[in-house]
């Protein structure tokens, strides 16, 4: 972050909830748009979907000094809203369709992204979904977008259909002393590939108008989308898989926990920079 606000030729997708775009510390930003349904601009402040989705578009996309992360502001974003605005419940974390899923991801891809911010746990899984969604992660990984998703908040064991494919970059919250939280889903596929980035009381962009906090591994997300952000637009001839292996390799040791190593940005960089 030291280094750069990230350049405007690397696109972050945001899947998640409307945001409140009318916000001042996201003026001036270059923030764009997919899909029709829900919208991509907040009706509703007060709705779960609207503040979910200024909180995690903030931490990426605010102003510096703003009070967000504003992690990599200086990239392009493409909005992709899912969660509809009457969405109820204090769970941090919104709930989708395997299917909607797959259609907001193939949709990003074909915007022109380089990585894709998913902080969104799955509804009850069907066959049918769950193929459309895998389908859409090969469709990302084949055109080298990468994909981070949110690992889950249930406190449990585990995979789903977003965390055990092979191209997706899981994450779980940790606390401030780099220990997983109680309520970060874990499991052979999120241990093997995934990353632990901080998810308490993570401070961001409030659709009130104020500052606003919230936690799990919603929060998590963003801050390992945006290292990929910042990296790629340090080594703009990057391959995909390049900044993958820098952002997730973790001293050539082979992976045989539940429980991912935690995000190290710096590493990442000199791993790049060795390249």
């Amino acid at each position: 972050m030291e280094r750069t606000e990230g350049t405007r030729d690397i696109a972050v997708g945001v899947i998640d909830g409307p945001v409140w775009l009318d916000h001042p510390a996201f003026t001036g930003r270059r923030i764009y748009e997919i899909g029709g349904s829900p919208p991509s601009t907040c009706r509703n402040l007060g709705s779960l979907a609207c503040t979910h989705g200024t909180l995690v578009a903030g931490m990426l996309a605010a102003k510096r000094g703003s009070g967000a992360p504003a992690i990599c502001p200086g990239c392009t974003f493409i909005l992709r809203p899912i969660f509809p605005e009457n969405t109820e419940g204090n769970d941090p974390m919104p709930i989708a369709t395997s299917a909607d899923l797959g259609t907001a991801i193939s949709e990003c891809v074909a915007a022109g992204t380089n990585v894709i911010n998913l902080s969104a746990s799955l509804a009850q899984p069907s066959s049918r979904g769950d193929q459309q969604l895998e389908e859409a992660l090969d469709y990302a990984a084949q055109h080298g977008v990468l994909v981070v998703a949110a690992a889950g908040n249930e406190g449990t064991v585990g995979s789903s259909a977003i965390t055990r494919h092979p191209w997706v970059i899981p994450v779980i919250s940790c606390d401030l002393q780099g220990k997983p939280t109680e309520q970060s889903n874990l499991g052979r596929s999120i241990g093997r590939r995934g990353l632990a980035a901080p998810g308490e009381n993570i401070t961001s962009i409030g659709s009130d108008g104020k500052s606003g906090t919230f936690y799990g591994t919603s929060a998590a997300a963003p801050f390992v989308t945006g290292t990929i952000a910042l990296l790629w637009s340090e080594f703009p001839t990057a391959t995909a898989a390049q900044i993958k292996l820098a952002v997730t390799r973790t001293a050539g040791r082979v992976r045989r926990t539940v429980t991912p190593p935690l995000l190290n940005a710096w590493a990442a960089y000199l791993a790049m920079s060795r390249n």
